[in-house]
């Protein structure tokens, strides 16, 4: 399949690995060789917390690698609970998501329409370039998905009242 590059793929290769070698090599030249690795066995060993109060309650999060707030790469793996809806929302950076278990479905637009998102399953995958508007919900089943992208990262809510840290008790 092409996507209309035309790198040979020594080029390609080298182009790809340039923005991934360079913020780990200066971590490394900076800390010391393995400063800043991460290996998780298994996900098992994922420390969960809260979500933030400006996600769905019952959400749980964990920083795997990196810090969302602050400039530079970051991976996150989010639980989000069956029946759960993640309003309408942009992030100022690219973002990608991967869904390790359940599923979500996903749906771009700046409404929720339930009758146009597309389900994702454990192994889904979706590229969103940054101010893209998208929502998630799940249903009768929780969902685990891994976040990557570049901080500083956040949500922006397109109406400010879906935000749940917002929300009136």
């Amino acid at each position: 399949m092409t996507h209309g590059f035309r790198f040979g793929h020594a080029a390609l290769a080298i182009a790809l690995s340039i923005p991934l070698a360079l913020p780990l090599a200066s971590a490394a030249a900076a800390h010391g060789d393995h400063v800043g690795a991460v290996t998780l066995a298994d996900g098992a060993a994922v420390k969960w917390e809260k979500g933030p109060p400006n996600l769905p309650k019952g959400t749980e999060i964990s920083a795997i690698a990196g810090d969302p707030a602050k400039p530079g790469p970051f991976v996150l793996r989010i639980k989000f609970p069956a029946n759960t809806v993640i309003a309408p929302h942009t992030h100022s950076k690219a973002e990608t998501l991967t869904i390790l278990s359940g599923s979500i479905f996903h749906q771009h637009g700046t409404k929720v329409d339930k009758t146009k998102g597309a389900e994702l399953k454990a192994g889904g995958f979706v590229f969103l370039p940054e101010m893209m508007p998208h929502a998630l919900w799940t249903t009768d089943e929780a969902v685990v998905l891994q976040v990557n992208g570049s901080g500083p990262f956040g949500v922006d809510y397109l109406d400010p009242a879906d935000d749940p840290s917002k929300a009136k008790n």
